[in-house]
């Protein structure tokens, strides 16, 4: 008999998921972030501009909104994980938190990527509804 106390070992593809969706989430973003700053820099306009109408990020696609167009598919994922960021960011932080906390002695790294995708999907959230960057959502959920 032992004394060491059985731990059952964690769900690797779970863990992997949760750090996949974390990392996709702010990755797609730091993509429209990217494409708001550079259409922004491109036309010569301010922010306020931006929300008109004037420059929809549709118009970024190349080659048109075509479903045949590889870039309108790319277009498309990322404005969904843009979407999906908004609104699963806190839940996704919460399920990696609690993943943390059960798998700490196990895999420090693993741990630490997905307490570093919490903080990060968190910020994300906070900085999408600041002032400065609700005009970057509007423009692009426009």
């Amino acid at each position: 008999m032992s004394s060491v106390a059985q731990v059952s070992s964690y769900s690797r593809p779970v863990v992997r998921a949760v750090i996949v969706a974390q990392l996709a989430t702010i990755g797609a973003f730091l993509a429209v972030l990217l494409l708001y700053l550079g259409r922004m820099a491109t036309a010569g306009v301010g922010p306020a501009d931006m929300v008109t109408g004037a420059y929809d990020p549709k118009e970024l696609v190349p080659f048109g909104m075509d479903g045949l167009n590889p870039f309108f598919w790319l277009y498309a994922v990322v404005g969904m994980l843009y979407v999906a960021g908004a609104v699963l960011a806190l839940p996704m932080a919460i399920v990696a938190v609690a993943l943390a906390a059960r798998e700490r002695e196990a895999l420090p790294r693993v741990t630490r990527v997905l307490l570093a995708g919490a903080v990060g999907g968190l910020l994300v959230l906070v900085a999408r509804f600041t002032p400065p960057l609700l005009d970057m959502h509007r423009w692009w959920l426009d």
